[in-house]
């Protein structure tokens, strides 16, 4: 029997992925994977170095592997991903007792293995079609850690869906720092919605999820794509960041308010039923109140189904962090609080339109008083769910789901009678 290891995944779904190649890695070569990282070989810590809170639960993460290893539960400690990448000079000089640092996975290496064990839950999983990335926010290292936007073939990408969901998924998620940018390397034209008429086309019952979408790359036929098929979700996560037309310069964000609102519109004309996704940075360096003020009619204006805030982390390596104007830490949760109220109402009253509908939803889990789930308009592990009280429900299966009370940003709905929708 080979050694044991485990493996500790931190940050996005992206780092997920890896974690999953990287177990697929260690298999390989005869090691045994042990799903709780205690009494074990080895564990591997994939680490996230994106923002400040993300290093921080990093280092905590290699700290508690340290005290496990001094104790005897542990006996080597490999720390990986983008943390590892970033700062890896300094992390060895620091911590003496990992055995070994590596840095980000070399996707192209491993991007035609199959993955036989996923750490999401087993009716859905995450499909990296991209790494790295082509745009260059000031505020952002993600080009120094990941190196420049590398897509996988299409035809790659199709092989790894149509098994996924002969496994039995029902929710593939596409994920990539800009997927709205794929297939620009190897095709020189973006191909994403070329992408999504391919996977649409696979035989099933299944969902399929995009998500980052930057809105200066996201084109016309990718939203007419979505509009038209049979499984995507009818849900574009678009990651806006700001509103004011200074803080999005400053940002090189590389659109306008202008454009932002005329993307915005665009896609509600389209599809009348889509739930928008964004996400934004309030304390950027220069946003005075001025610049602040301008976000909270906006929010109200574009009524974004989901919405997550973030208070800008001033990273070194990022031109962001020797701008003037750096806001203080009081002030930015000042505005973060300020733009949570605003979306707090608004998420209620969009939930409140849903109460009386009946929606299909997906089983993600069973807990003490029911089961939970999710409708399209929620992506795992980020967004809203559904409460449902009823018994003999399968995870991993689609229900009818009828709505009869809401929550701020949660649903609760009846199955009843029990109308599985995920067989023929």
């Amino acid at each position: 029997m080979g050694e044991t290891f485990s493996i500790i995944s931190l940050g996005c779904p992206r780092n997920l992925v890896d974690s999953e190649y990287i177990i697929e890695d260690f298999q390989r070569n005869g090691y045994v994977f042990k799903e709780e990282p205690d009494n074990i070989e080895t564990l591997i810590i994939n680490t996230c170095g994106f923002i400040e809170d993300a290093k921080k639960e990093s280092i905590d993460t290699i700290l508690d592997a340290i005290d496990a290893k001094r104790d005897g539960r542990i006996k080597r400690i490999i720390v990986a991903g983008c943390l590892s990448q970033r700062y890896m000079r300094e992390l060895k000089k620091e911590l003496n007792e990992v055995d070994e640092f590596r840095g980000v996975l070399d996707f192209r290496k491993v991007w035609n293995w199959g993955r036989n064990l996923r750490l999401s839950q087993p009716h859905y999983a995450y499909l990296k079609i991209s790494e790295g990335c082509g745009n260059r926010c000031s505020y952002c290292v993600i080009p120094d850690i990941k190196g420049p936007y590398r897509s996988k073939g299409l035809e790659l990408i199709l092989e790894e869906a149509e098994g996924l969901v002969k496994k039995g998924v029902k929710e593939i998620v596409l994920v990539g720092q800009d997927t709205s940018l794929y297939g620009i390397d190897l095709y020189r034209k973006k191909m994403l919605a070329r992408l999504l008429q391919m996977l649409d086309d696979i035989k099933g019952d299944f969902w399929i999820r995009v998500l980052y979408c930057h809105p200066a790359n996201l084109d016309r036929d990718v939203i007419k794509v979505i509009r038209d098929s049979k499984h995507i979700c009818k849900y574009i996560d678009i990651p806006v960041e700001h509103i004011s037309d200074k803080i999005l310069k400053k940002m090189n964000r590389r659109i306008t308010k202008k454009e932002i609102l005329s993307l915005i519109n665009h896609i509600r004309k389209e599809i009348s039923n889509v739930a928008l996704r964004t996400s934004l940075i309030v304390g950027f360096p220069g946003e005075d109140e001025k610049d602040f003020l301008e976000l909270i009619p906006f929010i109200k204006e574009a009524r974004f189904e989901r919405l997550g805030l973030f208070k800008y982390s001033r990273e070194d390596g990022t031109p962001a962090y020797n701008f003037e104007g750096q806001v203080s830490e009081e002030e930015k949760e000042a505005r973060f609080n300020r733009v949570m109220l605003v979306q707090e109402e608004i998420s209620k009253d969009i939930n409140n339109s849903f109460k009386g509908r009946s929606l299909k939803v997906l089983i993600d889990e069973k807990n003490t008083s029911g089961f939970l789930g999710r409708t399209e308009y929620d992506a795992p592990e980020v967004d809203g769910n559904v409460y449902i009280k009823d018994k003999g429900l399968e995870v991993g299966n689609f229900y009818q789901a009828h709505i009869v009370d809401t929550y701020e940003y949660d649903l609760i709905g009846l199955v009843a009678p029990v109308q599985q929708t995920n067989r023929p």
